[in-house]
């Protein structure tokens, strides 16, 4: 009785660790798809908010600055952001922005009335000085732009409602930020072979699209918050099960820009990158019951093969299906450089990407604990 007594104490304790883990992940990505971080972007200090939220973790966790001046990784760039006004009204109808409609992120600001005409069957224009155009969509998704263009080009949802469409009132804002500061944060934990300079690199970027107005902001749930949280979790573990190796972290902004932080990181390196013997990047991770996809798999088969041998041997993933060499994130600049990388993403469940319905709550987190168990394993054969 004693004997079955602690295999079922240790086995709640087994299961709550990894609770734990799930619910950890939880909290990350509620906060950081929270109002107070406003889509994790350029306009109410979103993006900088969401880096003292994250450096706040890693204290929490005592993973170490990777610089001497602390955690941050300074650059800048141009956005185009809209930090005010955001009304559109089509044939009368006030519209939603970010439900009935979004701006092109390279668009100017425009106010006025405009007769539009049809172009085709799902282009409008309208006469004006700064030309308008109104496309139909069938799904709307947002971005961000580096540059502002001389027109305004907003996208409807394709529903049926614009039959024909004849006037169009607008009042958008615009704001071109030059050199925007931002920052992509760095820290470390020290492998249990201290004399081998060698060292692994995890990573995901935190920021988002942030807002489309003064009211809707985009919160990112599975983009990228999933990948933030997976990171942070994988922080916590490490603090407290020394890798063999120094273990790199870093959480890369200005990835909706257009990989920008990650290309600042391997263009101004803090230490050769041939020094790293492998990375990781992480990116929508809040889903897996479809599995996952390993990008540069076939540039890295051997590596693969691995990944792959430890999930048919653990039982973790329905599918671990491989993809080439593709400019879609943050591995994508360290792969140039020569540097073994995998991106890793999961597949199936919800739909919502670039939208403001990619919340926490519908966020399955289906796998999320096989892919956090994946890595670990994965990671201890490197």
């Amino acid at each position: 009785m004693r004997k079955n007594y602690i295999i079922l104490l240790f086995a709640l304790c087994f299961i709550r660790v990894h609770a734990q883990d799930s619910l950890y992940a939880r909290k990350v990505i509620s906060t950081l798809c929270s109002k107070q971080f406003a889509g994790r972007g350029y306009i109410k200090n979103g993006l900088d908010i969401s880096a003292k939220y994250i450096v706040s973790e890693l204290k929490k966790c005592k993973a170490q600055p990777l610089f001497n001046t602390g955690y941050y990784q300074w650059f800048d760039f141009n956005v185009n952001t809209f930090p005010g006004k955001m009304n559109l009204t089509v044939n009368s109808k006030i519209l939603k922005p970010g439900v009935d409609f979004i701006i092109s992120p390279e668009s100017v600001g425009l106010k006025g009335k405009f007769n539009v005409e049809k172009k085709d069957s799902v282009t409008y224009m309208g006469n004006s000085e700064t030309p308008i155009v109104l496309s139909l969509k069938r799904k709307l998704t947002f971005s961000v732009s580096t540059e502002c263009a001389n027109y305004c080009d907003v996208e409807l949802l394709n529903n049926n409602t614009f039959n024909d469409i004849k006037t169009v009132e607008v009042s958008i804002e615009n704001k071109l930020l030059n050199k925007y500061i931002c920052k992509n944060i760095c820290a470390y934990i020290n492998g249990k072979d201290e004399k081998n300079d060698t060292v692994v690199m995890l990573t995901a970027h935190y920021d988002h699209l942030g807002m489309m107005g003064s009211k809707t902001y985009f919160p990112g749930a599975n983009d990228n918050a999933s990948g933030v949280s997976m990171l942070l979790n994988l922080v916590k573990y490490y603090a407290q099960h020394p890798p063999k190796y120094k273990t790199i972290f870093v959480f890369f902004a200005g990835e909706e820009a257009g990989l920008l932080g990650s290309k600042y990181f391997t263009e101004h390196p803090v230490f050769e990158l041939s020094k790293i013997k492998f990375l990781i990047n992480l990116d929508l991770l809040g889903t897996g019951d479809e599995g996952i996809t390993v990008v540069n798999a076939t540039e890295f088969k051997t590596q693969f093969e691995t990944l792959k041998k430890i999930n048919t041997e653990k039982n973790y993933l329905t599918l671990v299906k491989p993809r080439g060499k593709a400019h879609n994130s943050d591995h994508y600049w360290f792969t140039e450089k020569g540097v073994p990388s995998f991106f890793i993403y999961t597949m199936g469940g919800i739909k919502a990407y670039h939208d403001v319905y990619d919340i926490p709550k519908t966020l399955p987190l289906t796998k999320y604990n096989s892919v956090f168990k994946l890595l670990v394993d994965f990671i201890s054969t490197i």
